[in-house]
């Protein structure tokens, strides 16, 4: 084996430590690459057993430039034990010190640019847990007793310029005999293989065949059973366990409907085939490949996880078809994907549903927004907390800002000429900044100005930070009605938007748009009616991304829950404190609250949290929260071996008559038998109130990357907050009195 290990000065060493101690975690941003895959031909073994990967890749690369050093990504916890040339000759390569993601190997002299050659590599790890996962703190690729699932952005075989390369491949899968596989690709009946060992037991090999060139290569392996199905002339194959497959047809048809309003918007898929297979918890919620949606365990629910389906199925145009040209390139494909979530809400269940939806990307995109600029996302890991909230919901926020800058017409417009431009090719933010902003000339009426975008794409892509906005304002009685004027202020200095104000009379709404420049910005807007009190709101159709208290309530309340998802008990609590600090006394943090403190068997903290809950009248949106902290406190007496009271706590959840997650079944269940530790109770998928069931709990863990925390329809409505508000100043001629 030619290995070379680079080895670093001691002192060196305590400094990157320090560094690393010191700043948050990012992931690094890569150097152009000089090679990329062109074809795979991976033949692995995963033992159930040993929780052991063992591989061989051979790869066709194609020079981009002339380089004699090859990089490639492979997961931290594969070990590479050999690579060899065409001629089978051993190759030396190390890993990156810096960043173990990446496997250096030196060639045997200066490749030509365009030139094309072949590596095999051979390697082999264990995949057992979160543990060096290019995902941090997620498991993307595991091999379990039972199952296993082996997902793109683990690196679980070596990649290049992971996430915008594609390529064709051949995956030979062999696996115990046990476990049926679905993925990406075709694969024919799977071919016996022999035992490796007496008690190994039977062994299956799939060969995958994955003639496109996409980025292939996501795997479920385990108890699946195929259920083909057809909805709407698509074809939907959907893997899951045979007690989970009754629902398949419902899954048939939510892909169907978002094909068929997806490919209206954009154009047509090459090819329609979809794939829904089920993979265990512990993972991503979701996640997706060419021609196939992943989802998880705790996700697998048609109805509730509609919008999650449209999201993935919406990739199949945005990420697969069209590619990011690199990795600060993603937004116009997993911010547009996830955009299209919202566009099919919209369509599918009309504008409010829509309005919702985005309601729930600024949540997401107020969790970590100041991790980094949307076109630096190479900095931040794929798929990891800080990757959704600033890639997936603040670039969802900003193509919805796009669009009520150039107005419905054009935005679809161009959307579907950005498919049909780039569709099977790769492409840069730039492009889409050149062809909106061509679009937005075109759709100029005579005598209009255009929207000018170049600088708003510079402001929200390469910047972080959002306004968020104050009102101080008069109002002066006029002979011909009112006038109001006054100033809205806002942080940051670099900002400028057309910003709607809205003033709602007597008589009919006023509503003027203001050229918001700068920290601070003057209005003067005149009425017939005279103004309501407190009648004047900045964006009230919530075009823009903006803080607010309620905003950043609810984001800290989403990072506590993406905490806890996690099992991080003390991290989530912290998390729902702040949420408090900002809103004082919300019934959803502190029923949050309550759960982590349940998950720690502190139940006397658990109890006061479910009881604060209790205090306050919640909204609309979340007063599911009454039923289930009853629920809650009655098991807390059961465990404590308080029969009379916890009976009491499950007769109140039963006179809430609200059902949010079979509530009403869960606590007549109670009042029949104690809660016992450790019971796995029923609990339906979430009703659109609450989140969706998870097994093993009640109220099952948020949404992927944005957790559902709905509210009535008057969204975002403490943006507005007035700093000053003068009385009523009469005005004659222009004197005032």
């Amino acid at each position: 084996m030619a290995c070379r290990r680079t080895l670093l000065p001691s002192f060196l060493c305590c400094l990157i430590f320090a560094a690393g101690w010191a700043l948050p975690v990012r992931a690094q941003a890569p150097r152009p690459v000089s090679f990329l895959a062109q074809h795979y031909d991976v033949s692995a073994s995963l033992d159930g057993i040993s929780q052991l990967l063992t591989a061989t890749a051979k790869i066709e690369f194609r020079a981009l430039e002339v380089s004699s050093t090859l990089r490639v990504e492979l997961h931290p916890n594969l070990e590479v034990k050999e690579v060899k040339n065409e001629a089978g000759k051993s190759l030396t390569f190390e890993r990156d010190n810096a960043n173990p993601l990446y496997v250096y190997v030196t060639l045997p002299g200066s490749i030509p640019r365009e030139s094309k050659f072949s590596l095999t590599f051979t390697y082999a790890g264990l995949l057992a847990n979160a543990e060096n996962s290019p995902v941090p703190g997620i498991r993307v690729a595991v091999i379990d007793h039972d199952a296993a699932y082996l997902l793109l952005p683990a690196r679980w075989f070596p990649l290049t310029n992971y996430p915008s390369n594609r390529y064709t491949a051949t995956f030979r899968l062999n696996v115990p005999d046990t476990w049926a596989v679905a993925g990406t690709g075709k694969a024919p009946a799977p071919q016996p293989m022999a035992a490796t060992g007496a008690a190994a037991g039977g062994r299956l090999l799939y060969t995958f065949e994955c003639k496109t060139a996409a980025p292939n290569g996501s795997f479920v392996a385990g108890n699946l059973q195929l259920n083909p199905k057809q909805a709407e002339g698509v074809n939907v194959a959907v893997y899951a366990p045979r007690e989970q497959s009754g629902n398949a047809q419902d899954f048939a048809n939510s892909v169907a409907r978002s094909m068929t309003i997806f490919s209206d918007m954009f154009g047509g898929l090459t090819d329609s085939d979809m794939q829904v297979i089920q993979m265990p918890d512990g993972t991503l919620r979701d996640f997706n490949g060419p021609g196939v949606i992943f989802l998880s365990q705790r996700a697998w629910n048609p109805k509730a996880g509609d919008k999650t389906i449209a999201k993935n199925v919406a990739a199949q145009w945005w990420g697969n078809a069209v590619m990011p040209a690199s990795p600060n390139d993603v937004w116009i494909s997993d911010g547009l994907a996830q955009y299209s979530e919202a566009l099919y809400a919209e369509q599918n269940a009309g504008k409010e549903a829509g309005l919702r939806t985005i309601d729930e990307f600024a949540v997401g995109a107020l969790m970590y927004e100041d991790a980094a600029p949307i076109a630096q996302a190479a900095r931040l890991a794929p798929y990891s907390g800080d990757y959704r909230s600033v890639v997936m919901n603040k670039g969802a926020m900003i193509f919805h800002m796009v669009r009520a800058q150039m107005g419905d017409v054009p935005f679809r417009n161009l959307l579907h000429d950005f498919y049909e431009k780039y569709n099977g090719k790769t492409a840069r933010i730039e492009d889409f900044e050149t062809m909106a902003a061509a679009h937005v000339q075109r759709s100029a009426k005579g005598g209009e100005t255009p929207a000018q975008l170049r600088g708003f794409f510079v402001q929200w892509l390469n910047s972080t930070g959002v306004p968020e906005f104050t009102l101080e304002y008069v109002v002066y009685r006029t002979p011909k009605g009112f006038r109001v004027a006054g100033k809205i202020k806002q942080p940051l200095d670099t900002f400028r938007m057309p910003v709607d104000l809205r003033i709602d009379t007597e008589g009919n709404p006023e509503i003027k748009t203001i050229d918001v420049t700068g920290t601070e910005s003057t209005f003067t807007v005149e009425t017939f009616g005279r103004p309501k009190p407190g009648g004047i709101k900045i964006d009230p159709g919530n075009l823009i991304l903006k803080g607010s208290s309620t905003l950043r309530s609810r984001a800290a309340i989403a990072r506590g829950e993406e905490l806890a998802e996690q099992g991080r008990y003390y991290d989530a609590v912290t998390q729902y404190q702040k949420a408090l600090s900002i809103q004082p006394n919300r019934p959803l943090a502190n029923f949050r609250m309550g759960e982590a403190f349940f998950a720690q068997k502190n139940y006397q903290a658990s109890a006061n949290s479910f009881r604060e809950a209790l205090q306050t009248v919640p909204d609309p949106g979340e007063k599911w929260t009454e039923v289930w902290s009853h629920i809650y406190l009655g098991k807390i007496f059961d465990l404590l071996g308080q029969r009379e009271r916890a009976v009491n706590e499950y007769s109140k959840a039963r006179q809430t008559n609200d059902d949010t997650a079979s509530a009403q079944q869960v606590a007549e269940g109670f009042l029949k038998k104690p809660y016992a530790e450790g019971a796995i109770t029923a609990a339906a998928p979430a009703t659109g109130t609450a989140p969706q069931a998870t097994p093993g709990s009640d109220i099952p863990a948020p949404a992927s990357g944005k957790p559902t925390l709905k509210r009535p329809n008057n969204l975002l409505d403490d943006s507005n907050k007035v700093v000053q508000q003068n009385n009523l100043v009469e005005e004659d001629g222009g004197g005032m009195r």
